[in-house]
């Protein structure tokens, strides 16, 4: 017989003789069944008449979230580099940058070379016989 009594919506157990944790997720009327959720994801139902019989004691909620979900990376369980501080809230908003999208020309038509392909190569002085004469 559990000492727990009725089952509540919301509430955490623990089979004692299993040592399974559960969440009571909700109650059938109809078929008068309870329906639970183990912390590994698995779903189940409990006839209330064998709920009564069942060696149950009340259990904290798991710390770790990461029972019913699968494939977690171990990268993904904190989040130290994205952590913020009360003073990060409190912080006034930073403006936005202008989008620029990847497909918009950033140089000036002028700034390219005689192909079209980029920035211009450098002329030597001594190939440009103007530019050595302005250095005289």
């Amino acid at each position: 017989m559990n000492t727990v009594g009725r089952a509540q919506i919301g509430q955490w157990y623990l089979r004692q003789h299993k040592g399974e944790a559960f969440l009571v997720t909700g109650y059938d009327d109809r078929s008068r069944t309870i329906e639970i959720q183990t912390f590994d994801g698995d779903i189940d139902e409990i006839d209330q008449e064998v709920w009564t019989t069942l060696p149950l004691e009340f259990a904290e909620p798991p710390e770790d979230w990461t029972g019913p979900v699968d494939d977690v990376e171990v990268d993904d369980l904190g989040c130290t580099e994205t952590a913020m501080t009360a003073a990060d809230w409190s912080a006034p908003l930073q403006p936005l940058a202008p989008p620029c999208e990847a497909w918009e020309e950033t140089t000036d038509e002028t700034e390219r070379d005689l192909e079209g392909e980029g920035v211009p190569e450098e002329e030597f002085v001594s190939d440009n016989p103007v530019a050595s004469a302005r250095l005289r």
